[in-house]
């Protein structure tokens, strides 16, 4: 993993080499182990890199086909690439490296654009093509990696953070107020194309993106996950067993390195699946890169509402992994903001991001790569909320036995499930008042169970979880690894039956069942989900309490045009009184106005 910048003159000029040398500074945090540069008339390539594989001089960016014709500037991992090397040498190929990153320039010289579906990893990248005259642009299939991108002074610049976009003095001087609005309303960002900086914009997920002379193309899809809970589907057994390979394979794929490789245990189910199956590879075939024994990373509270040590000590008996851990805490946090926040570009909406962050700061002190459990929720129903669409199509279905199975399976399993649905409609009346302004609906649970999981998998929540999680490890310089969004898996999923995901008030019921006797019967049957979670509402009621309050009585935050500051104000105080129950727009309130301060 590492950072990418550059620019391309439109208008046929020269790049700007103190203008891309300045961007990739910028990312510098993403790339300490080496840095390149790339320029050729109106292209200009920079690169920070962050040593994975093939840690010798060879491995260096931008890099450049054996004739010189292309260069490229990537960022990820793809963990296929042995295969394909020895694919593509079989075809005439020729290597003067062992990287990954080699493997997709003779990818492209073989198959052109189409290498994008021979890719099993996660990548942002911009290849030059100099016969063509063009600046071929990819992210990966999830969009795991970041590629930003604007445009200014008749150039094409892009990035791999916002930040580094910003060094030129006409990009990101104001917000995008309705990006804005609507993550203060609903909680959500990088679902559009669009950020929160007034003209600066994402590759959205599974695109590609052509630059030429001629001007910016139109990004274009090259692959699409196709829910189909209405299939029959394979018998519960087989399912699970496929379910269990494919994860298998595709954490066997993300052990692949030449630095040390941990792992992120928050105590759930999904990052003790991880860890369980890392542990079987480590014993059946010994990855180096893992070490003697694998090395976790936790975090822990005082307040039992929020630790999960239990659940990590089960996890630790059962696996005999090293186990490090952090407690973060309101004082770290306020020390800590400025440079979070900076690093996540954007504003955040929770602070539990806070506590990931800690993690990542942790593990930087032992290793280089982490692999985690992002990414099953979405695919498997993993949360509560997704009860009240599976229900509800069932209802439109006719299935009404199945529906008054699944009605009574949620209230016995998660009684907290309603008394999330009344407050959720609470604080959707809250919003009406707090804020100024329209935002554009995000509604996360409209519609079937199946259209549900694509959006949040595509654009309403995992999105918005990788932005931060890529953030954070790269914060301190860590890669991070997500063995849940392998694509096969993927694909594999979102084929599967919906009752093979949610069935009688159980979540993930494949997973569970393909994890039977790998991972401890106290966490396989859990049925609460916290993941790296803060106690969000008990600092904002005590420790943040003066922060928040003279953040809110500020001169600055009463002129913004987002909110009512005055209500806000008085909100905010009937809640510390106790005549109010915490509504997560305090957060994301407070945050959004230490972000705008940027532009004051």
């Amino acid at each position: 993993m590492c950072g990418i910048a550059g620019q391309f003159v439109l208008n046929g000029g020269e790049a700007d080499a103190g203008l891309v040398g300045a961007m990739a500074e910028r990312l510098s945090h993403r790339g300490p182990d080496g840095e390149g540069r790339y320029f050729s008339g109106p292209v200009g390539l920079a690169h920070r890199r962050l040593a994975i594989i093939d840690l010798s001089e060879e491995g260096r960016q931008p890099m450049g086909s054996e004739d010189g014709s292309l260069q490229i500037v990537f960022n990820g991992e793809i963990y296929n690439y042995r295969e394909l090397r020895e694919e593509l040498f079989a075809a005439g190929h020729r290597f003067a490296s062992a990287t990954d990153t080699e493997v997709i320039l003779h990818a492209y010289e073989e198959w052109g654009r189409d290498c994008l579906a021979r890719f099993n990893g996660m990548w942002a990248f911009a290849l030059w093509d100099g016969r063509r005259r063009e600046l071929f642009c990819a992210r990966d299939r999830l969009g795991v990696k970041p590629f930003y991108y604007t445009t200014a002074r008749g150039s094409f610049l892009f990035a791999s953070e916002i930040k580094a976009l910003l060094v030129h003095p006409e990009v990101g001087r104001g917000a995008n107020d309705r990006m804005l609005m609507t993550f203060l309303a609903w909680g959500v960002a990088d679902h559009t194309p669009e950020t929160m900086y007034d003209g600066v914009f994402q590759l959205p997920p599974a695109h590609s993106l052509v630059v030429s002379e001629g001007g910016i193309g139109e990004p274009e899809r090259y692959w699409d996950v196709v829910m189909n809970g209405a299939s029959r589907g394979a018998g519960d057994d087989e399912a699970a067993r496929r379910v269990r390979d494919l994860l298998t394979d595709a954490v066997r794929l993300r052990l692949r390195s030449d630095v040390p490789v941990g792992t992120c245990l928050s105590g759930g189910i999904d990052s003790s699946t991880v860890t369980a199956l890392i542990n079987v590879l480590l014993r059946e075939e010994g990855p180096e890169s893992v070490g003697e024994r694998q090395k976790t990373f936790s975090v822990c509270f005082d307040d039992p509402r929020f630790d999960e040590s239990k659940h990590i000590d089960t996890m630790v008996a059962a696996t005999g992994v090293a186990s490090h851990r952090t407690t973060p805490d309101t004082k770290g946090l306020w020390e800590d903001i400025e440079r979070l926040l900076f690093m996540q570009d954007e504003p955040f909406a929770s602070l539990s991001i806070y506590a990931q962050y800690c993690v990542m700061r942790l593990a930087g002190d032992e290793v280089k790569v982490v692999l985690d459990g992002q990414g099953a929720d979405e695919q498997l129903g993993g949360y509560i909320a997704y009860q009240a669409p599976y229900i509800r199509g069932l209802l439109r279905r006719r299935e009404f036995l199945a529906a008054l199975r699944e009605g009574i399976g949620s209230a016995r399993r998660h009684g907290s499930f309603f008394s999330w649905a009344a407050r959720q409609s609470r604080v959707r009346s809250k919003r009406r008042w707090l804020l100024r302004g329209e935002a554009p609906a995000v509604l996360r649970y409209a519609g079937s169970l199946d259209e549900v999981l694509k959006r949040e998998v595509t654009a309403s929540n995992l999105p918005l979880l990788l932005h931060w999680e890529d953030r954070n490890s790269m914060a301190f310089s860590i890669e991070a690894r997500v063995p849940f969004l392998d694509y096969r898996l993927v694909e594999y999923l979102a084929g599967l039956p919906l009752d093979q995901k949610v069935r009688g008030g159980v979540t993930k019921y494949v997973l569970r069942r393909a994890i039977r006797g790998l991972v401890p019967e106290a966490i396989r049957c859990r049925m609460d989900k916290m993941g790296f979670v803060t106690p969000e509402e008990a600092w904002m009621k005590d420790e943040l309490a003066p922060e928040i309050l003279a953040l809110f009585s500020s001169p600055e935050f009463s002129r913004r045009p987002y909110w009512d500051a005055d209500q806000v104000l008085r909100n905010y105080r009937a809640f510390l009184d106790g005549k109010s129950e915490y509504s997560t727009e305090f957060w994301r309130i407070a945050c959004a106005e230490l972000w705008l301060r940027q532009f004051d």
